[in-house]
């Protein structure tokens, strides 16, 4: 294939990935509105009970709230706003959504780094110490204790790091962990038991050099996927370890969201979630693509 051909086709794939992208948003951001629409309690408010209020100071409170009666219409008012880059105000914090994006965004991503970044660490260390050892005490201590986390509820394990006094940041790489090393550990295996690694051995190749040039360029697209897949992870398990651990992040403002019925905070923080998990996915999936494009 020359270079114009595969230009051609990385624009072509690129584009693909970019108009899902904007799909996927769009019914995300309509999705998430319908499930907070329809929620048991929507419409209603704690001023809705205080007895202080007069009767024009209750009707005007209602009408702030008419806009969103009409969910078509709410969704429709929002995009256009949007395109303008006005993402609206928050109901219940009374703050410019953007401002509070600005300002929890980058706590949630310096936990999920961190996260990710313990987990990756851990997880891929076992999983090559595992398989390149072939020790089977290295295993089943990876094993019992990739076990042992995945059992336990990222909101249970948030609890126990309070108490602890740990900190709370690290929970994240907890969760994210088990699923690193388990697969990790499964790919590396099969790779290391195909044929040309078995050749490679019996050659009397290091196991060093036997890991860099036979094992990990055969698993390196495989294991892009599961970057991306673990990035999903991660801010998943950020919305309960934030709300628990009072980390002041993108977890800790959906909970509030949540309970304040915050529709349009909450169809924001749905897209932004939604942006995350596709950007990483398809960065991942492109990364992987041209890692095999090069291994052929």
């Amino acid at each position: 294939m020359n270079s114009s051909s595969s230009a051609r086709s990385a624009t072509r794939t690129v584009a693909v990935h970019a108009t899902r992208l904007a799909v996927i948003l769009l019914l995300g951001g309509f999705l998430g509105a319908t499930l907070v629409r329809v929620a048991p309690g929507f419409g209603t408010d704690e001023s809705d009970l205080d007895s202080r209020l007069s009767q024009q100071s209750m009707q005007a409170l209602r009408q702030s709230r008419s806009s969103q009666d009409s969910l078509a219409g709410f969704y429709v008012r929002y995009l256009g706003r949007l395109l303008h880059g006005d993402l609206g105000t928050s109901r219940t914090l009374q703050q410019p959504v953007t401002q509070l994006l600005k300002d929890r965004l980058p706590e949630t991503l310096k936990s999920v780094g961190l996260g990710l970044a313990l987990a990756w660490t851990l997880g891929l260390t076992l999983a090559l110490a595992s398989v390149m050892s072939r020790s089977w005490f290295v295993d089943l201590f990876g094993s019992l204790l990739a076990g042992v986390l995945l059992c336990v509820p990222a909101a249970v394990m948030a609890i126990l790091f309070v108490i602890a006094q740990a900190p709370a940041r690290l929970v994240l790489g907890l969760i994210v962990f088990p699923k690193i090393f388990r697969y990790a550990r499964n790919l590396l295996a099969r790779t290391a038991a195909m044929p040309h690694v078995l050749t490679a051995r019996a050659k009397g190749l290091g196991g060093t050099r036997v890991l860099l040039w036979h094992v990990l360029p055969v698993a390196a697209p495989q294991l892009l996927a599961l970057a991306g897949v673990s990035v999903s992870v991660a801010f998943a398990a950020a919305i309960p370890v934030e709300a628990l651990c009072d980390l002041p992040g993108i977890g800790q403002l959906a909970w509030k969201a949540a309970l304040g019925r915050d529709l349009e905070l909450l169809v924001n923080l749905t897209m932004v979630v939604t942006a995350v998990t596709l950007v990483a996915n398809s960065a991942s999936d492109l990364l992987g693509n041209s890692a095999r494009a090069g291994a052929v």
